[in-house]
C-alpha cells in the first residue's frame, strides 16, 4: 500500500488507508473545524465514500452530529479527528490530511469560511478564498454550518 495514503491518530489506536487518490483538497476555516481540530483551520481532502477504510481500532473510531448537515469521526482513546460526512454529498469522506502519515503529499487548493477565520491566523498562499462555501458546492440547500 502507498504510505502517502496511509494515516492513523496520536496514539495509534486507530490506522486508516485511502483506496483511491484525494481531491478537492481544502482550507476549512469555520467555527466547528476550529473546535474539533484545537487549530485555527484544518485542510480536508476527499475521497470517494467507501475509499477511507480503518485498518485497526474501527472499534475506537466515534462519530457525532456535528453541524446540521453533517457528522465528524474521531479517535474515542485519544481525539483526533479523522473525517467528516456530509448529508449533501453521500457519494463522498472528507478526511484530515493532518492525520495522513504523509501530509505532504496532498497540496490544498482554496480556503472556505475565510469570513470566519481566526483574525490573527494568516495563510501566505495565493489560493482562492471564499466566504463561506464555494459557489459550486453539490448539495448544500441552504444548509449552513452550527456557530
Amino acid at each position: 500500500m502507498n504510505a502517502a495514503r496511509q494515516g492513523g491518530c496520536a496514539c495509534g489506536a486507530v490506522r486508516y488507508e485511502l483506496k483511491s487518490a484525494p481531491f478537492d483538497a481544502g482550507w476549512c476555516h469555520c467555527r466547528i473545524c476550529r473546535l474539533t481540530s484545537g487549530a485555527p483551520a484544518m485542510v480536508f481532502a476527499s475521497v470517494p465514500a467507501g475509499d477511507l477504510v480503518f485498518t485497526a481500532g474501527a472499534d475506537k473510531v466515534r462519530r457525532f452530529k456535528s453541524s446540521d448537515f453533517g457528522h465528524r469521526l474521531f479517535c474515542g482513546e485519544c481525539g483526533t479527528p479523522f473525517a467528516m460526512q456530509v448529508d449533501h454529498q453521500p457519494e463522498t469522506i472528507d478526511f484530515s490530511v493532518a492525520t495522513l502519515d504523509e501530509p505532504d503529499t496532498v497540496e490544498p487548493g482554496f480556503h472556505i469560511f475565510y469570513a470566519s477565520k481566526v483574525a490573527w491566523f494568516e495563510t501566505a498562499d495565493e489560493l482562492p478564498r471564499h466566504a463561506e462555501f464555494r459557489r459550486d458546492t453539490r448539495g448544500l440547500g441552504g444548509t449552513k454550518p452550527t456557530h
